[in-house]
């Protein structure tokens, strides 16, 4: 049995924050029911690369769509006729959970927000994942993740220095925003849930916004500008509080450092065959090693452009040091740890026969994760859906399909 068996949710959401949060809960074992749109579906059904089938060819699905759907059954309902809303309120009521990341107030059109899917199942753990949230003067707003990545003052820390070759602000390479909204939604969406069950025996409304979100997320970084007023600096791969803590240049190409402490830098010192550096009075400590990074990383890069990627990282394996190249996913996904973890599997495919996935890092020992079905197609469930929650029969099912209802 899963850990969350039982548990049924109706997910709503589209893009990325709060698919990514629906699949978090079906990993556990929740049964999501993705409700799309007829004919069109989640947007990111039309972002990313083609999913190749068995033979090569390309098929309707996309990378971006399997990245965030897996486990889930899809419906399609038109939500914008007073039939399709009346279904998702029927839904509703054998749901325990709701994830929704519509713009604030616009579920609210069709009797399908919080107040009015509580008063058919006060149960309800209801979760509305929006860019600036429900409340405030940018609630109206619609925006995606590059919009929250710079409002958050995540591109400010970012990146090189202006007086760096490439310097300037830059945006995180994957829509970090979006997941971690998706994160803080499932422990939010786990703890109200417990609540629910223990406390109160009522479900409560989720309010998360997505720049709240990353504001929060940036936590120890953001602390250092309120605890000094001084805006922390765009050092690239470096570290404004630890040193060495970055990126250098080997004869085949570059390797991350990331020593935490002296006892490390001692070993890390004597690895690179200059011991010295761990007794001068300039670098004895990690505060002293940050102030006078200007002085200690040119010594430091010098000796490690001397020798390969590979020897290095054995060396500093050896001696404990923490390091690691810079992989590709090929090489990520070739990685003997990467591997022996199972990160990456094949799931079956109602069209393209499997698709590749990575696995959730979660490893329980007592209900482990259980990967029941692929990401769907476009309203492969639907019939089976209304058929097995609503117990309409046959024929009800194709009146709603004569009526584009679903």
């Amino acid at each position: 049995m899963s850990a969350l068996s039982g548990v049924r949710v109706l997910d709503l959401s589209r893009v990325f924050s709060g698919p990514w949060a629906a699949q978090m809960l079906a990993d556990f074992g929740a049964d999501v029911i993705k409700v799309e749109r007829p004919g069109r579906g989640d947007d990111v059904r039309h972002q990313g690369l083609r999913v190749k089938d068995g033979a090569g060819a390309d098929t309707k699905e996309t990378s971006s769509f399997i990245a965030m759907n897996r486990g889930k059954r899809s419906i399609t309902v038109d939500m914008a006729q007073p039939a399709g809303q009346q279904l998702i309120r029927e839904l509703a009521q054998h749901c325990d959970i709701v994830i929704e990341n519509f713009k604030a107030g616009d579920l609210a059109r069709y009797g399908l927000d919080y107040a009015a899917l509580r008063a058919v199942n006060p149960r309800l753990v209801y979760c509305s994942i929006s860019g600036f949230g429900q409340t405030g003067p940018y609630s109206h707003l619609p925006g995606y993740d590059p919009i929250f990545q710079s409002m958050s003052g995540l591109m400010s820390i970012t990146g090189h220095g202006d007086d760096q070759p490439g310097g300037g602000p830059m945006r995180v390479g994957f829509s970090v925003g979006d997941i971690t909204a998706g994160f803080y939604a499932v422990s939010a969406i786990l703890a109200a849930l417990r609540h629910r069950d223990v406390v109160s025996g009522e479900g409560q409304h989720i309010d998360l916004s997505l720049l709240d979100s990353q504001v929060a997320a940036i936590s120890h970084v953001a602390m250092m500008y309120l605890t000094s007023g001084q805006q922390p600096p765009r050092l690239g791969n470096a570290s404004p509080i630890t040193c060495p803590w970055q990126s250098f240049d080997c004869l085949d190409g570059e390797i991350v450092v990331a020593v935490g402490n002296d006892t490390q830098f001692a070993a890390f010192c004597q690895v690179l065959g200059a011991p010295e550096l761990a007794t001068d009075e300039r670098f004895a400590t990690n505060p002293l090693r940050a102030k006078n990074r200007l002085v200690l990383v040119p010594r430091l890069a010098e000796i490690l452009k001397t020798r390969k990627v590979a020897h290095w990282y054995a060396d500093f394996d050896a001696a404990s040091v923490p390091s690691g190249p810079i992989n590709g996913f090929k090489e990520v996904f070739d990685d003997p740890q990467i591997v022996h973890r199972e990160m990456l599997l094949r799931l079956p495919h109602a069209t393209a026969g499997s698709v590749p996935q990575v696995a959730n890092p979660v490893k329980f020992s007592a209900t482990p994760v259980d990967y029941r079905r692929g990401p769907p197609v476009l309203g492969e469930h639907t019939d089976e859906v209304l058929g097995e929650v609503l117990g309409l029969a046959p024929e009800a099912i194709a009146a709603l399909h004569g009526a584009k209802v679903v």
